[in-house]
């Protein structure tokens, strides 16, 4: 009885944190989308310091006082600058793709994003030489063609947009890259929310001089529509939060499942949020879009599957 009793409890556990998962990745994009694009809030810069921020400090709390996480103390000069290396990169990747919000619908740009594997392979091989089987890299074929049909059937495409989403994803693929180089030893190796703790400020410290040089009237626009709308502050201390929260429920189902559930929850989480952007913020969807992105992610789910078969 009791046996059945744990093993009840620990699936309502982690069913619970998979949906708490799936809500703030979704949530944080949704909300990135409204700001940036339906609320007049046009400063991307801005947005991504308000997530560092809020990561900081809930980073902070949660593993020196909530013990979430062990505290991984840093040990040596060379260690914080490869993490300030890899923070650079994660703040290039996050401030491209909220700018692409600003001029691409969610769909598009989720179905942008699902080439990261394209970009992974990629990089893994002109940085590190590594290798995949053929079949894997012919997974990746669909990938890419996906994307390309995607592109020519979106109605609201615009180019400086999708430039900017490709670099983020491409960045994103590069970070992910570079941090299996520059923390390879076993003394160095951070777990994520560690990582996060001293990524965060470092992206404040490079975003900061940033948002005065890129964004100047940032504040008196800010002040302006939280006049104009009285939940603009809520919005955006509920949309960093959520930035962290995102991070932080990846780690925990990362450690309470499997790779391949993981992998399989991470393909079915972009699907929804289309879905759920397309019934929030009705743009346009064309046949042609649908198929590409079907085709983006069907390639994504068969380069994982051959990847995980071939290792």
């Amino acid at each position: 009885m009791s046996a059945s009793s744990s093993s009840s409890s620990q699936i309502l556990f982690i069913s619970s944190l998979i949906i708490l998962w799936y809500s703030s990745n979704i949530g944080v994009l949704l909300l990135n989308k409204l700001l940036l694009s339906n609320y007049g809030f046009k400063f991307p810069i801005f947005l991504t310091m308000c997530h560092m921020s809020a990561s900081s400090i809930l980073s902070y709390i949660s593993i020196v006082f909530l013990k979430i996480a062990p505290l991984q103390k840093i040990k040596s000069r060379s260690q914080f600058l490869r993490i300030a290396t890899l923070s650079i990169v994660f703040c290039a990747s996050v401030v491209g793709g909220n700018i692409s919000l600003r001029y691409l619908p969610v769909s598009f740009n989720q179905a942008v994003g699902a080439t990261t594997p394209f970009f992974t392979a990629l990089f893994a091989y002109l940085m590190t030489l590594k290798k995949e089987a053929l079949v894997t890299y012919c997974a990746l074929i669909p990938v890419v063609a996906g994307v390309i049909i995607a592109s020519g059937g979106e109605p609201s495409f615009h180019l400086y947009g999708f430039v900017m989403c490709i670099s983020a994803t491409a960045a994103r693929a590069f970070k992910s890259v570079l941090q299996g180089i520059l923390l390879s030893s076993e003394g160095e190796k951070l777990n994520s929310m560690n990582l996060l703790l001293y990524m965060s400020p470092v992206a404040i410290v490079v975003l900061l001089p940033a948002v005065f040089v890129m964004e100047p009237d940032v504040i008196e626009v800010t002040v302006s529509l939280a006049l104009e709308h009285r939940f603009m502050w809520v919005l955006l201390v509920v949309n960093s939060t959520m930035a962290y929260a995102a991070n932080l429920t990846n780690f925990l189902v990362t450690k309470n499942t499997s790779a391949l559930t993981l992998q399989v929850l991470g393909n079915a989480k972009g699907a929804v949020a289309v879905v759920i952007s397309i019934l929030l913020f009705r743009n346009p969807v064309t046949v042609v879009g649908i198929a590409g992105y079907s085709m983006t992610v069907m390639g994504v789910v068969a380069y994982g599957e051959t990847k995980r078969r071939n290792q």
